[in-house]
């Protein structure tokens, strides 16, 4: 926890850590693939790929769903390729463009904020802490989910995933809100729930908590070796130095 002490701001990652944002990413990548006639790939497999941007999601969701494919046509009997497919370049292409369609429309409907967010969001605002976000999700996803699930008041720096030439795990996302924060990278926590988010803080000289509850590909967050590891948001609070009075209200799960 030493590393805590010099924290004079907090980034976040969006989606696993702070928002459950599974349920609209599945719902419009199977709508994706059910276009193309591909199989569907269901939340739970939908979720060991969510963490790169929308472009590595969708080239997980194809190569899966071609292989998939491959296997339910060979046990018809029938050829492993449908050689009347287009180009698998193409189809990515199509997908990529399937998918944003029908995000714009389930991303807010199947986004749900974690427990203790909003409460911990405003706990630390309040102290005057400044907190800014960092996601891969396509920028033009991010102000309207977060005006939605009202916590966009609580980010003095918001980077998307187009805002930026390089996505986490690169540092460049971090070391751009320490810049506009006037903060040193030691100064400023991140706060994530994937690989990813712990790389990169690692290359821009940030300190960092792994959350448990993400998404992570599958994998603990503890195998990725942030400086700290907490099973509930709300555990920010007391190791900033909030005093019980601040953040009690939290404490019954």
């Amino acid at each position: 926890m030493d590393k805590l002490q010099a924290i004079r701001g907090i980034a976040f990652d969006l989606d696993g850590t702070l928002v459950d944002s599974a349920p609209g990413l599945t719902s419009a990548v199977d709508q994706a693939l059910y276009a193309l006639e591909l199989p569907v790939a269901g939340e739970e497999r939908v979720v060991t790929w969510i963490g790169n941007g929308a472009d590595v999601l969708m080239e997980r969701a194809l190569t899966w769903a071609r292989q998939e494919r491959a296997s339910q046509r060979s046990a018809q009997g029938k050829p492993s390729v449908d050689h009347a497919d287009i180009p698998q370049e193409e189809q990515l292409r199509i997908l990529r463009k399937l998918f944003d369609r029908f995000y714009e429309e389930t991303v807010e409907e199947g986004s749900f904020l974690f427990p203790d967010v909003q409460e911990t969001l405003s706990a630390l605002s309040a102290k005057g802490i400044p907190l800014g976000l960092v996601t891969n999700k396509p920028t033009p996803f991010v102000a309207p989910l977060l005006e939605a699930l009202d916590i966009a008041k609580y980010f003095s720096v918001i980077v998307g995933g187009d805002d930026v030439q390089n996505k986490k795990p690169h540092p460049e996302p971090l070391l751009l809100v320490a810049g506009k924060l006037s903060l040193t990278p030691a100064e400023l926590l991140f706060v994530g729930d994937s690989r990813n988010d712990i790389l990169a803080a690692r290359a821009a000289g940030c300190p960092s908590v792994g959350l448990t509850y993400g998404y992570n590909y599958g994998e603990a967050i503890t195998l990725s070796e942030p400086d700290v590891v907490f099973d509930h948001f709300k555990d920010l609070l007391p190791a900033l130095g909030l005093s019980h009075s601040e953040h009690q209200e939290l404490n019954n799960d």
